[in-house]
């Protein structure tokens, strides 16, 4: 696998750790104005860096864009005429449709738009995939990138904006949860590391819980929760204080926001 990031930020950085940790990967170009900024990846044989966009394409069959939305627009202008039947281009440009980016490219160009979050650092990221009809037949090419930076689910495009808000922003939701716990455990008696760390992997367990069972929430609460017992003591007042009401609001209040931002850049 031949593959180009043009633009590599941080997330383009982190990306590219995560496409190193693949075999099968077999040349990697990263690009970036400033590639003193890159020199962790100078010791990798595969990995070539340069500021030539030109170079990068016509050497890959892979081109990741993971520039800067304002960027996008001249870039691709610069790289059009470079680009072929042979490249499969995948978008993580938020809020970057696919009608937007087909009309800078060449037709029939194979698109895919990816939604990764800031775990993608960690190789846990949860990256949502849509494509334009030459993009769905190579769909899986993405889908086999972000799998090794974590789990990928195919969605039509009409719910990016959705996985947006899930996913991306939920990042911070889940944060803010943790740290809500963090100061519970520091009213509670521990340390402010301690508390930290009791919220931190008690959240990871959670999720893996439902990851590796399939079980709906539920389920797992039923098993920690006893008649007249601390835990639903503790759940039934959250409920009233509007805990799940709050976070649903909040998801629905940034829906909206993203959305009224779409309109505004139309």
């Amino acid at each position: 696998m031949k593959t180009a990031i043009i633009g590599a930020g941080n997330l383009g950085k982190s990306i590219a750790k995560g496409l190193l940790k693949n075999e099968q990967l077999e040349q990697l170009y990263l690009t970036k104005r400033n590639l003193e900024e890159l020199n962790e990846f100078q010791h990798y044989p595969e990995v070539t860096l340069t500021t030539n966009n030109a170079l990068a394409i016509a050497q890959s069959a892979i081109i990741i864009l993971a520039v800067q939305p304002q960027h996008l627009k001249p870039v691709l202008q610069n790289i059009a005429e470079h680009l072929g039947p042979k490249h499969l281009v995948i978008s993580t440009i938020t809020g970057v449709s696919i009608a937007q980016l087909e009309a800078l490219c060449p037709p029939k160009t194979a698109i895919v738009r990816a939604m990764p979050n800031t775990a993608i650092a960690v190789n846990t990221s949860m990256t949502c995939l849509c494509a334009n009809l030459p993009g769905n037949e190579r769909i899986q090419e993405a889908a086999s990138i972000f799998e090794h930076l974590g789990t990928t689910l195919l969605i039509p495009e009409h719910q990016m904006q959705a996985a947006t808000v899930v996913c991306a922003s939920g990042i911070a939701f889940w944060m803010r949860l943790i740290r809500a716990t963090t100061q519970a455990g520091i009213q509670l008696g521990f340390d402010a590391k301690e508390a930290q760390m009791l919220a931190m992997h008690t959240c990871q367990g959670a999720a893996n819980l439902l990851i590796h069972t399939g079980n709906h929430p539920e389920q797992e609460i039923d098993k920690v929760t006893t008649p007249k017992g601390c835990t639903i003591e503790g759940l039934n007042d959250m409920e009233n204080n509007g805990l799940s009401a709050a976070l649903i609001q909040g998801m629905l209040s940034s829906f909206n926001k993203i959305n009224t931002i779409k309109k505004e850049q139309t």
